[in-house]
């Protein structure tokens, strides 16, 4: 229903439901303001070294407390509770991606892939953790961060991978490529494969059929509807209950 209603707006009526493409036309232009005070900075950063063993928990923020020499109480800080470790690794691995070297002889496309690839291993060491991750960010309260967050990730991949547009496949662009990066997130907790090259795979299938994110703005709302169908009974089949 967002995303129709995304679609349906005209450029000069844009508003808070069409966050899920709602940007600044670079990168770049995104505010750069710390969203995390330094006692929240340090007291995340130590509890996500916790979270591979106790998950994305109220525990593993009570040890990053006292490993940054906190009292246990300094939780009170993150009224999200353990929501606060989603939105920091989120938001921080989405910053680093404009650290990473990618050939710049490559063509744009294969530049996204490798972008999307890279911000999909940052998943690595918590990724047998990310299903109580996405559990957490489809709570209600925290949607529109969510929602919000992936289109700028896909917006900070298309720019880094030097993507152009300024007409209307500017917004298919962050769609296709929000879907994708979803489903392949997801896909990547079921993946089994050494160094998971089962989630590559489903990567570069996803970015194919997109053909290389140049759908049409009428077609677009179809692609997504059957991306989605199908990636769920896909799942479905592997015995995952959605």
């Amino acid at each position: 229903m967002i995303i129709r209603q995304a679609l349906r707006r005209p450029a000069s009526l844009r508003s808070s439901c069409s966050k899920f493409v709602q940007s600044h036309y670079h990168s770049y232009e995104h505010e750069r303001t710390p969203l995390f005070t330094p006692p929240e900075d340090a007291i995340l950063s130590a509890s996500l070294a916790h979270v591979p063993e106790l998950g994305f928990t109220v525990d593993a923020l009570i040890q990053g407390a006292r490993d940054a020499r906190y009292p246990d109480i300094s939780v009170n800080l993150f009224p999200a509770g353990p929501f606060a470790l989603v939105r920091y690794h989120l938001v921080n691995q989405r910053l680093a991606l404009s650290s990473k070297q990618v050939e710049q002889y490559l063509s744009v496309d294969l530049k996204i892939k490798a972008l999307t690839l890279e911000r999909l291993r940052a998943n690595t060491r918590v990724i047998h953790k990310w299903q109580e991750a996405l559990a957490l960010m489809a709570a209600p309260s925290h949607v529109p961060f969510s929602v919000r967050e992936l289109g700028l990730l896909a917006d900070e991949i298309l720019f880094l991978a030097g993507d152009k547009s300024v007409d209307t496949s500017w917004y298919t662009k962050r769609l296709a490529l929000s879907t994708i990066y979803a489903s392949s997130e997801l896909f990547m907790t079921v993946d089994n494969s050494t160094n998971f090259a089962a989630t590559e795979a489903f990567l570069s299938r996803r970015l194919n059929e997109s053909r290389n994110l140049g759908i049409s703005l009428r077609d677009t709302g179809v692609w997504l509807g059957v991306q989605g169908i199908g990636f769920v009974n896909g799942l479905r089949s592997k015995g995952i209950r959605i």
